[in-house]
């Protein structure tokens, strides 16, 4: 009997030790897990603010690259005014004021200053570029009536159905 009593007590004792051994192993885990997750919180943190700083770099991206097709869309534009001015002038003078006695005689010496083709155009453009809902410019002695009369036979400008007074740009763009 004492031999059993001795080794249960044996038995006791290992169990107690090995209690007590899991029961610190569980702590470990416990504490292990405990870190875990806050490792994973952290990086869940972190993945979130890469997220809005992507999205954030992305729409600075697209904004940059907005500008950027802007400033070359500009950068052409002027290239073209630059071409179509330089076209103008070549092709389409104003008329000159010493002529032959035929032109004297067709059109009188105008008492305001006649503006060019290049100018009658770019003001129609930047009329319909302003006010797209009114792009109707009046039209003035400055303006020289065979220019007026090229730009409306060749559907390049339009009257005002109501005024002829009054002309636009024809919308291309439509």
């Amino acid at each position: 009997l004492q031999k059993v009593k001795n080794d249960l007590e044996m038995v006791l004792s290992t169990v107690q030790s090995k209690n007590k051994q899991l029961e610190e192993d569980l702590k470990r885990e416990q504490q292990w897990h405990e870190e875990q997750e806050q490792i994973l919180d952290t990086l869940n943190g972190i993945e979130e603010e890469t997220k809005t700083q992507v999205e954030q770099l992305s729409k600075k991206r697209a904004f940059h690259e907005l500008q950027n097709k802007m400033l070359k869309l500009k950068i052409y534009k002027e290239e073209l005014l630059n071409a179509l001015g330089e076209f103008l002038e070549e092709h389409f003078p104003l008329p000159e004021k010493g002529g032959s006695a035929k032109k004297k005689n067709y059109s009188e010496e105008p008492a305001v200053e006649l503006i060019t083709l290049h100018e009658i155009l770019e003001i129609l453009i930047n009329k319909s570029m302003t006010t797209p809902h009114e792009p109707y410019v009046t039209i003035n002695d400055s303006f020289w009536p065979p220019y007026i009369e090229l730009l409306l036979r060749y559907g390049i400008a339009l009257r005002h159905p109501e005024d002829p007074n009054r002309i636009r740009l024809e919308a291309f763009h439509m």
